[in-house]
């Protein structure tokens, strides 16, 4: 139930939800004509605001650049990898394929074949109201950690974890069984601000190698360097900048969740 409501009471607060509610709002008063107006204007701000460039970007942006690595990542005791950059197996995918997060997993198998850990622990279940799958972000991840040179033997899987909370705390066992106290941990940079303060909060040592990122200092460039026709563009609404604004708010609210309930 924690889980559920983690994941679905949140998303009234998103750019989404708001709209969608604002927009029922609306026409619920539409015998209130100034009501109703007001209601239409603030989704359309709303909108405007959340949808372009320039705000998911900066959001983006102010996430990916606080745990850039400082010189060459140390040798560590194990190599954790977080789940979501996989999809489920399931026809017609001719083979286990992986999503635009897919850079973790690549990811921590080049850092295992460079001899940073003796060990990959693949952490992601499945979300239990999508119902039953043949596999888990877990095991996918090891299906394509084995096709990238990693034996299976150096695998380790914590497979039950429906969120980035229970990637750490159930992670934590299976790493204190293996002795493993300095950890690199591999997520997308978005989110590798609250996935290294959870694991931190389980008491190991963090180092993040963040990848997956998304503004790149040269998007970032343009961005701000753009003519007239690309500025406008960059300000008017578009989906992918809605979702990326949404992704960010998302880390944004995990994180203070983290301050307001440290233990959570």
């Amino acid at each position: 139930m924690n889980v559920i409501l983690s994941k679905l009471l949140p998303a009234f607060i998103y750019p989404v939800g708001l709209l969608v509610l604002l927009l029922i709002a609306a026409i619920l008063l539409y015998k209130k004509r100034r009501a109703q107006m007001t209601l239409l204007v603030a989704a359309l701000v709303l909108l405007f605001v959340a949808g372009n460039r320039w705000t998911a970007y900066s959001l983006v942006r102010s996430l990916e650049r606080r745990n850039l690595p400082v010189g060459d990542l140390p040798d560590a005791d194990a190599i954790v990898v977080l789940g979501g950059g996989t999809e489920l197996v399931s026809p017609p995918r001719p083979f286990q394929e992986i999503n635009g997060a897919g850079d973790r997993v690549i990811y921590a198998a080049r850092l295992y074949l460079e001899g940073k850990a003796p060990v990959i622990l693949a952490t992601g279940g499945r979300i239990a109201w999508y119902g039953p799958a043949a596999s888990t972000p877990a095991s996918e991840m090891q299906t394509l950690l084995e096709f990238m040179g990693v034996p299976p033997n150096a695998i380790l899987l914590e497979d039950q974890s429906q969120n980035t909370a229970e990637n750490a705390s159930l992670s934590a066992p299976l790493l204190r069984a293996h002795n493993a106290q300095k950890i690199l941990l591999v997520t997308s940079a978005m989110h590798m601000p609250r996935a290294s303060a959870l694991f931190a909060a389980q008491g190991f040592e963090i180092f993040p190698a963040p990848t997956d990122f998304i503004v790149a200092d040269q998007d970032w460039d343009i961005l701000r360097q753009g003519g007239l026709a690309g500025n406008f563009l960059d300000l008017f609404p578009s989906g992918s900048s809605l979702n990326l604004t949404t992704n960010a708010l998302k880390e944004y609210l995990g994180l203070l969740a983290l301050r307001l309930v440290p233990s959570q």
